[in-house]
């Protein structure tokens, strides 16, 4: 039987910053987006169904908020989209504002080409031309007269960062039709200038050692490993892949956790603002 200390690397394979989580989040707590005619930084979530898109905004809120919530409905059984509308997720920071950073949650890719979200439907919600209840169709993509389609997108309504979800517990990452989907949804994001980069979920289920001890991610050769395909399938830098885990089971926050979490969400806020001052 292999030794759980193989699957560990002597030294870490990524620099793990010195700040501590709780300086992070008062950093992404006070963060303002000073952008005329933009009111926050869209993060748009792709992914195949079941990587845990729904399950990291919630994430995100629970961490902010410093409570449990379930905003973006997960689902338990992988297989199908759980999620079947174009809906913008926000934080609530009082009872009268949110954060300047909200989610897009997409409805899963799926094998089939004509299962889970069109790709087409993708491009559109890059450019801004979906609106909030818009109800995807798998066989095609919205049209013109659809009442849920923006016509004349604003800069708030387009996309500022796309995050590639992948589930880490697969040993091939994705299969080739997942593949050929992300290439064409990073394709059409790379157009349109928008910058991207990829969270790695469920790395608990994926190294007995970092189900142990979460400290362990940047030690295990089994998510280096699972970062590097997912850099050499579809093409999206080292430096822009981060690993998480999502909150499943958890009945109280977790320090290791919400660390990985806002390691990944600093990067998407960074970057979403890179975007909108660039434009």
């Amino acid at each position: 039987m292999k030794s759980f200390k193989s699957w560990l690397n002597p030294k870490p394979w990524r620099t793990i910053p010195s700040d501590d989580s709780d300086s992070c989040l008062d950093g992404i707590k006070t963060f303002q987006l000073n952008k005329e005619g933009v009111e926050h930084i869209r993060i748009m979530l792709y992914g195949p169904t079941g990587a845990g898109k729904s399950s990291f905004i919630n994430t995100v809120e629970t961490i902010i908020r410093g409570r449990m919530t379930c905003q973006a409905l997960p689902d338990a059984v992988s297989g199908t989209s759980f999620t079947t509308k174009y809906q913008t997720h926000t934080i609530k920071k009082d009872s009268s504002t949110i954060y300047p950073f909200v989610f897009v949650d997409l409805m899963g890719l799926e094998k089939d080409r004509k299962k889970g979200v069109c790709p087409e439907d993708v491009d559109l919600a890059l450019k801004g031309h979906l609106r909030d209840g818009y109800e995807f169709n798998p066989q095609s993509p919205i049209t013109t007269s659809d009442p849920c389609y923006n016509g004349s997108p604003t800069l708030s309504d387009k996309t500022h960062i796309l995050v590639c979800v992948i589930p880490a517990n697969t040993a091939n990452i994705l299969t080739d039709e997942h593949i050929e989907k992300v290439r064409e949804i990073r394709c059409a994001a790379r157009d349109l200038g928008i910058p991207q980069m990829a969270i790695l979920t469920q790395i608990d289920e994926a190294c007995p050692e970092v189900h142990s001890d979460l400290k362990n991610v940047y030690l295990s050769n089994i998510i280096k490993k699972r970062t590097e395909q997912l850099n050499v399938s579809v093409g999206i830098p080292l430096n822009f892949i981060f690993p998480v885990k999502n909150y499943h089971s958890e009945v109280c926050l977790n320090e290791d956790i919400n660390a990985l979490t806002l390691m990944a969400l600093e990067h998407m806020i960074n970057l979403g603002e890179d975007f909108v001052d660039k434009n």
